[in-house]
């Protein structure tokens, strides 16, 4: 009977101690999250992606870069320039049926700065905030978040406070690179700030520029941003820098003032049809990258 009363008084201890920890969190973040019993584990996703994906995780470490961010089940993440879903399909299951996915395009009036997209294409990037999440079904099994979508600039109202993450993979350059022609970095910056709780996280992985380059070097235009640029824009915002990790920095990448940050794999524009080339972009691996973690103050 004593042991039966010591084991009881054990476990109720353990439940306070774990209540106590949780409402800690709480207040740091202001964001609780319901993980669904039936989410499989981070590690358990990434270990069931296909060999082209897995080949790339020695380059963007997806599960140390996630759980960098604090990124959980139950979650709801918004992922800029989603595209073709590298990390959306990743996130789906992680993020469980408790959570929910929203893919957030950029503006519009950006794709015919870049002077390479036919009418036609732009013409279809205006029906994406459908055609996207309808694409996206294909990627989700049981038990995986829903998806829907929406374009920056033009954030739903009903969306505001929604969201606990808002990620930016590879996502701030071309907006960095445009900015003077629509104001779109700004933009972008303060819909995520809106569509965030208090307390919720924004990640950035962004092509990291030497410190020593010119600023007009790294305005976006060859793909790559300085760290201070990032975090003064985001201060600017309103949020607070919160850390860095090296986790998805490479040091082989030293980009000199003519390169572009897409002679790298996977792109390896202007070295494909050279062999010699194509193995020495090969042996520097991806670009060096700025691994970012913001919040919106409580």
């Amino acid at each position: 009977m004593r042991l039966s009363i010591l084991l009881a008084a054990t476990l109720i201890f353990s439940a306070c101690g774990q209540n106590l920890t949780n409402s800690t969190e709480a207040e740091t973040t202001a964001i609780v999250v319901q993980p669904n019993a039936a989410t499989v584990d981070l590690a358990g996703i990434l270990a069931a992606q296909p060999e082209k994906v897995k080949a790339r995780y020695v380059y963007r470490h997806p599960e140390e870069t996630l759980n960098f961010f604090g990124i959980k089940p139950g979650m709801t993440v918004v992922e800029a320039l989603p595209g073709g879903g590298w990390y959306s399909k990743l996130l789906l299951p992680h993020l469980g049926s408790d959570g929910a996915l929203i893919g957030a395009n950029y503006p519009l009036a950006v794709w015919p700065l870049f002077g390479f997209f036919s009418e036609e294409r732009i013409a279809q990037l205006a029906t994406w905030t459908t055609d996207w999440p309808a694409g996206a079904q294909e990627w989700r099994g049981a038990n995986a978040a829903p998806v829907s979508a929406f374009e920056f600039g033009k954030q739903p109202a009903n969306l505001d406070g929604s969201a606990d993450a808002v990620l930016f993979i590879r996502a701030l350059h071309n907006l960095a690179r445009f900015e003077n022609q629509g104001g779109f970095l700004t933009t972008t910056i303060a819909d995520s700030y809106k569509v965030l709780k208090p307390g919720g996280i924004v990640g950035v992985v962004q092509h990291h520029a030497p410190d020593s380059a010119s600023d007009e070097w790294a305005n976006g235009s060859r793909g790559y941003l300085k760290k201070s640029f990032v975090i003064t824009q985001m201060q600017a915002a309103g949020f607070e820098f919160v850390a860095s990790s090296d986790v998805n920095a490479n040091s082989k990448d030293q980009p000199t003032a003519e390169d572009i940050v897409w002679r790298l794999p996977p792109s390896l524009r202007g070295a494909k049809d050279d062999a010699a080339l194509t193995a020495k972009m090969l042996a520097i691996g991806e670009s060096n990258r700025m691994t970012l973690k913001f919040r919106k103050p409580l």
